[in-house]
């Protein structure tokens, strides 16, 4: 999708100019943290507690035990990569998202009036409700874990989900009136949710997975700016006056 592609290269062309990396050390250092506590006092657990569960037991039972503590490490490494990425993700969208939002509203996208409601609480909010979401997202679809595959889909699905659920929103909560908000979430649906899949991705790329909540943040602040810039067709909006509600 262009629009994707576009929000991901301008990324690239933001990463290149060093300062927004200093915005990235507190999520990166704080999901390692706790990546390597979750796996220090849970991993074993998770494994034991999988193999004894269906389809792994059954795998066992057939006698390939390798094989089901395999599947088993990996859904245990899934689980505790999901709960450090939405940790990560958490702090990250209350405190590097309006960061960066800031920086590139002035070098990137200044025509931009800020017609939105910029409630630091609505912003908030949003996010913790994705969290909760998410969570019971993945409570409900763990039975699904025994169509094979899946398990290996479903993480993917919900981390793309959480990112396009609080990235999407709060990126725009400053600059977009509701109307044009709820344009746009039914204009670019997909694209918003490849977008969350393509983070989802980079999530799980070693060492680059601690930076994913942040460079999610940062793709979409370039891609819901740049769509509201279309769909505002280019006008430029005086902040100093009070802007008008766009239909």
């Amino acid at each position: 999708m262009p629009e994707v592609i576009l929000a991901l290269r301008r990324s690239l062309v933001t990463l290149g100019q060093g300062r927004v990396w200093l915005y990235f050390f507190g999520p990166a250092i704080f999901a390692l943290i706790i990546m390597i506590g979750l796996s220090w006092f849970l991993l074993d657990r998770l494994i034991a507690s999988f193999v004894e569960q269906p389809p792994m037991s059954w795998i066992a039972s057939w006698g390939a035990f390798w094989l089901a503590k395999l599947l088993a490490a990996l859904g245990g490494w899934l689980l505790i990569l999901s709960a450090s990425y939405l940790i990560a993700m958490l702090l990250t969208a209350v405190v590097v998202l309006p960061l960066l939002l800031k920086h590139l509203s002035a070098t990137d996208y200044p025509d931009l009036a800020r017609m939105g409601s910029d409630s630091v609480a609505a912003s908030t909010w949003n996010s913790l409700w994705a969290a909760v979401l998410f969570i019971i997202g993945w409570l409900v679809t763990l039975p699904l874990w025994l169509v094979p595959g899946l398990g290996l889909v479903l993480p993917f699905f919900w981390m793309a989900w959480l990112n396009r659920r609080t990235f999407a929103y709060d990126a725009l909560a400053v600059h977009a009136a509701d109307g044009e908000w709820r344009e746009l979430r039914r204009r670019q649906a997909m694209p918003l949710l490849a977008l969350g899949m393509v983070m989802a991705l980079l999530a799980h790329v070693p060492f680059m997975g601690l930076l994913a909540p942040s460079l999610a943040a940062l793709a979409y602040v370039h891609f819901c700016l740049e769509a509201l810039r279309r769909l505002r067709q280019g006008a430029v909006v005086s902040i100093s006056e009070q802007a008008e509600v766009w239909s």
